[in-house]
C-alpha cells in the first residue's frame, strides 16, 4: 500500500533512503514490514493502522529534516522513532532546529549534538562555569566537552585546556605496568588523547602539549593549584573519593570553566 506522504525531490528520496537503502532497511526492521520508496511514493507491506500512522509521522519529519540539508543516518531514524513512540513529537523539531556546530573535526566534519539531552548539555557548557555530565558510556559526555574546550581555546575564550582523570586501577596494578610514571599513566588518559587527536590532529595536539597550552595529567597533580583562564575537564569522575572531588572543585579560578563527567554505574573504587 501507499502512504499518504509523498517525496517530491530525488535528493530528499536519496537522503532518506540512505546509502544502498540502509535507512529504509532500518525502518523496515523497526516497523516489522517492508518499506521502500518508488518514485515519489512510499510503499509498504504493513497493514496495522497504528504503525501506518507512526510511519507517516516518521517520514513527515524525515522530509522536514532533509529539507534542512541534514544528512540522515540510521541513528536519526531510531531516535525519532523512539520520540514518536513516547509522544514527544515536539522534541523532534527542537532537536534539529536548535542544532549548532560544537566543533569541526580534522576533516572539517561538523560535530552536532545528536539528542535532546546533548543539546541541553551544550547549552550548559555555553552558559555555566561548573557542569556535571552524568550518563552511560558512549553518550558523548567527554567527547563533546573536549570539542567545546578546543573551540573555546581557538576563539581565545580560555588560554589553556586541562584534562584530568583519576588513575584508578580496574583489575591491574599500575606498579606492574612497564615504563616511567608518564608511561604508566598514559593508558588511563588515552580517551582524552583520542578526542584531542580527532579535533586537532596528532601533530597540533603534541605541539600544544609541549607548549603547556594543553595539559593532560592525573587528578593527583591538581592538588595545591588555582586554575585560571582555563577549561578544565575531569573525566571518569565516578572514581573520585569525596576528598578528591572537594580538592578538585576548589581548584576553580577566575575566567575558568570546569566540566565533571562520569558514569555512576562504572565505579572501580573499593
Amino acid at each position: 500500500m501507499k502512504l499518504d506522504m509523498k517525496i517530491d525531490n530525488a535528493l530528499d528520496a536519496k537522503n532518506i533512503s540512505g546509502i544502498e537503502n540502509s535507512n529504509l532497511k532500518v525502518i523496515s526492521e523497526l516497523y516489522e514490514g517492508d518499506v521502500e520508496i518508488f518514485g515519489n511514493d512510499i510503499l509498504t507491506s504493513i497493514q496495522d493502522e497504528n504503525k501506518i500512522q507512526s510511519l507517516n509521522s516518521l517520514f513527515k519529519y524525515l522530509l522536514i529534516i532533509s529539507k534542512k540539508e541534514i544528512s540522515i543516518t540510521s541513528r536519526d531514524i531510531i531516535y525519532i522513532k523512539n520520540l514518536l513512540d513516547n509522544n514527544k513529537e515536539t522534541q523532534i523539531l527542537t532537536l534539529y532546529e536548535d542544532r549548532k556546530v560544537v566543533c569541526y573535526l580534522l576533516n572539517n566534519k561538523p560535530i552536532y549534538p545528536k539528542t535532546i539531552r546533548q543539546i541541553e548539555y551544550i547549552k550548559a557548557l555555553d552558559n555555566k562555569d561548573l557542569i556535571f555530565g552524568i550518563g552511560p558510556a558512549g553518550t558523548g559526555k567527554t567527547f563533546l566537552a573536549v570539542c567545546h574546550a578546543v573551540n573555546s581555546l581557538k576563539k581565545g575564550i580560555v588560554k589553556k585546556i586541562i584534562l584530568t582523570r583519576p588513575a584508578v586501577e580496574a583489575g591491574e596494578s599500575l606498579g606492574f605496568l612497564p615504563g616511567d610514571l608518564k608511561e604508566k599513566i598514559d593508558p588511563y588518559l588515552r580517551p582524552l588523547y583520542d578526542a584531542l587527536y580527532d579535533t586537532l590532529g596528532l601533530d597540533s595536539t603534541n605541539q600544544l602539549i609541549e607548549k603547556g597550552i594543553i595539559e593532560i595529567a592525573p587528578l593527583a597533580y591538581m592538588r595545591g593549584r588555582t586554575l585560571e583562564n582555563a577549561y578544565i575537564i575531569l573525566d571518569e569522575a565516578q572514581n573520585t573519593t569525596d576528598k578528591q572531588m572537594k580538592m578538585f572543585l576548589t581548584r576553580l579560578g577566575f575566567n575558568s570553566k570546569m566540566v565533571i563527567t562520569g558514569d555512576v554505574s562504572q565505579t572501580y573504587l573499593p
